[in-house]
């Protein structure tokens, strides 16, 4: 987003753009929102509303804005509200805070700054109406989102994987994935249809995603089959989460428009392991899982 100049472009005596402050735009439109945009990375795209007093930026799972960047502090930075001003802090980093590549300890935010963290990660400072601000994170979402299940993409969730298994190799917490294929799936588009098949994928998708905790990632590995990426739990207790949803599939009478399929689920369970050198082995680990559900008889889980 381009700065923001004010409402008659006039320019100042030096014949150059005034820049518009935080505490300008504010007196204009109760209507505008500071937050900070992703502009790095996997997860390039993302909108952080800058809402609270405080906003922590870091490595560490208890700041606001997490980032996972090993060059990047547990704590590293902040922005605070100082009066009608967002001002951005260093936290005492390792790598250093640059607000447009100036390494700064403190320093007012204007519309358009550039705020770089550790050695690649950079966020974009934007103030903009709620309805700019919903638009870039419709944008964000479609990028990173299965249109027809509304689950993550492959894209967004192998590049979870790596993230979420770092920082459990990193941190020493557990972290378990759940692999999961409706059964018999190939039935019902070769007699329905493939439009009937389509309707069947995107009830599964809304159904596993309201029996989902906000910090699992849900997300369409391909085709029919979907994985489940669930920080701090045990294996016996993403056992219940694979339980609960297997279940749930079962009793659902599925609509393909005038009348309704009885599907079951197979899920195969892995819990992450130092043994594992990389997010593809804990997938293998999982599927592994999962052939033994379908191999036994389909419609429940198996923990690896």
């Amino acid at each position: 987003m381009a700065g923001l100049v004010d409402d008659s472009d006039e320019e100042d005596d030096l014949g150059q753009t005034k820049i518009t402050t935080y505490a300008e735009v504010m007196e204009r439109s109760r209507s505008v929102r500071a937050h900070l945009l992703l502009l790095t990375g996997a997860e390039a795209g993302r909108v952080f509303p800058l809402d609270l007093s405080e906003v922590v930026l870091g490595r560490s799972h208890r700041a606001a804005i997490r980032l996972d960047d090993d060059s990047i502090s547990r704590s590293h930075c902040r922005v605070v509200r100082v009066g009608a001003e967002l001002v951005a802090e260093d936290m005492g980093s390792s790598n250093g805070t640059y607000l447009n590549d100036e390494r700064i300890t403190r320093a007012p935010l204007k519309d358009g700054d550039k705020l770089r963290i550790g050695e690649t990660t950079v966020l974009r400072f934007a103030l903009s109406d709620r309805l700019d601000e919903r638009f870039q994170q419709q944008m964000y979402d479609a990028a990173l989102r299965d249109a027809l299940t509304g689950a993550f993409n492959k894209r967004y969730f192998l590049d979870c994987l790596t993230k979420e298994t770092r920082f459990a190799a990193r941190h020493r917490t557990s972290l378990c994935l759940v692999m999961c294929d409706l059964d018999h799936f190939k039935r019902v588009n070769d007699t329905h249809g493939h439009l009937a098949g389509d309707r069947v994928l995107a009830q599964l998708g809304q159904l596993a995603l309201s029996l989902l905790r906000a910090e699992d990632v849900f997300a369409r590995y391909g085709g029919e089959e979907f994985g489940i990426v669930a920080r701090a739990i045990s294996l016996e207790q993403a056992g219940l989460l694979a339980e609960r949803l297997r279940a749930r599939v079962e009793s659902t009478p599925f609509d393909i428009g005038g009348s309704h399929l009885r599907l079951t689920l197979s899920l195969g369970v892995a819990m992450w392991s130092p043994q594992m050198n990389t997010p593809t082995d804990f997938i293998e680990a999982a599927d592994a899982a999962l052939y033994d559900a379908k191999r036994s008889g389909r419609n429940r889980y198996v923990l690896k």
